[in-house]
């Protein structure tokens, strides 16, 4: 049996199947920090950043198989320790494994929507070089991009007299950019650790307000308790309010500016009992304390005091598979559709173990029967144990 490695050995990577794919597999274990697509063997190899992580994904799939766009796929570990840089007159020898390609993504704005549809159909799927980095090409949720400076990781090219960037950053200045005050680095840290030193594809990582507005609430269903539940996936709560006089709307506040725009980015637009959110930043800085405000403040079920860059790297949109732990470990599958079946059609379930711990993957028919189960049953007691309850970003069970 191959030792435990931090390479991953992933066999059955059909040509449909992108980097982006197989990135978005392994990302809930940890950082990923090298990919190398074997496209004439239908193979990957895939560094985590740690043992520890490439482990829990190896365990994790040893229970579950890994599926991706229909197709099963086939982990193993690697026999190799490191993914290392090829030496260029190497690469020809078909017996070489041993090559770095580092996972990029970047945002493309054009002057008119047209070309935007005609690039994307144009080079979605399209290998950069011959056999390897093909391009994942999906629409952003950001209307205008915001350039500050023209250098070589970003560039406006309306706009040439933009300066540069200065090359290093003071702590000081990582501080600010994620809202932190100086020597307090412990977030920026999270974040940096959470996604490998960038930001998810549409976060800027700069906003600086903390409150957000909910509207288009179904005030027949919603209360504070259910709305924190949803938005501590992406934050910790400080204050929740209702508003009396607009009773579709509610005011939240995040924990900063950073969690703040998770929120407003992967909640616009989902889908809560029977009602499309609107997720937006609220003119006001803070919810002001009154006998109106629940406050979370020191809520143990705040999820970002603990392990805050894992909680970060799970940050998605609602999807229709929930990942639900902290349960008895004497627990049925039966016992588990049986809590959550009053929210809608259990499609499939799987219950498993890892470091010791019982935990279940339940899929729904459709994703806001998931989030209503989500924000219903978090933190709700099963046989004797409050559950924890997020969204899973796995394709399938």
């Amino acid at each position: 049996m191959t030792e435990p490695s931090k390479v991953i050995h992933v066999r059955n990577v059909g040509h449909e199947i992108s980097e982006n794919d197989l990135l978005q597999l392994f990302q809930p274990f940890g950082v990923i920090t090298k990919l190398v697509m074997l496209r004439a063997k239908n193979q990957a190899l895939l560094q985590m950043q740690d043992i520890t992580s490439a482990a829990n994904a190896m365990q994790f799939y040893t229970n579950v198989q890994p599926s991706i766009r229909g197709r099963n796929v086939y982990v193993q570990f690697s026999s190799h320790q490191e993914l290392t840089t090829v030496d260029q007159n190497a690469q020809g020898r078909g017996d070489e494994w041993r090559c770095c390609i580092k996972c990029f993504q970047a945002l493309i704005q054009y002057q008119v929507r047209q070309s935007a549809v005609t690039a994307r159909n144009s080079l979605q799927g399209r290998n950069i070089y011959d056999g390897c980095c093909q391009l994942d090409i999906q629409f952003s949720n950001l209307d205008e991009l915001q350039v500050n400076y023209n250098n070589e990781r970003s560039r406006d090219f309306t706009d040439p007299s933009l300066p540069s960037e200065q090359k290093g950053r003071s702590s000081q200045e990582v501080c600010m950019a994620f809202n932190q005050e100086p020597g307090q680095m412990s977030n920026a840290s999270a974040i940096a650790a959470a996604f490998g030193g960038g930001l998810p594809p549409g976060i800027s990582g700069t906003n600086d307000r903390c409150t957000v507005l909910v509207s288009n609430l179904n005030p027949d269903r919603i209360d504070e308790d259910k709305l924190f539940n949803l938005f501590s996936i992406y934050g910790n709560i400080v204050r929740i309010k209702l508003l009396r006089n607009k009773p579709d709307h509610a005011l939240v506040q995040m924990g900063d500016g950073f969690q703040a725009e998770l929120a407003v980015h992967f909640l616009k637009g989902a889908m809560l009992f029977g009602k499309r959110l609107e997720v937006n930043f609220s003119k006001y800085s803070n919810i002001t304390t009154g006998a109106d405000t629940h406050e979370y403040t020191n809520s143990s079920l705040n999820r970002f005091n603990r392990n805050a860059a894992k909680n970060y790297r799970y940050c998605c949109s609602p999807t229709k598979m929930i990942h639900v732990s902290t349960l008895p470990q004497d627990i049925t599958e039966e016992e588990i559709v049986a809590h959550l079946e009053e929210h809608g059609s259990v499609v499939n379930t799987k219950l498993f173990e890892m470091n010791g711990k019982k935990q279940a993957l339940v899929m729904f028919e459709n994703e806001e029967q998931a989030t209503e189960a989500l924000v219903c049953k978090h933190a709700t007691p099963l046989a004797g144990l409050a559950i924890r309850i997020s969204f899973s970003q796995l394709q399938g069970i």
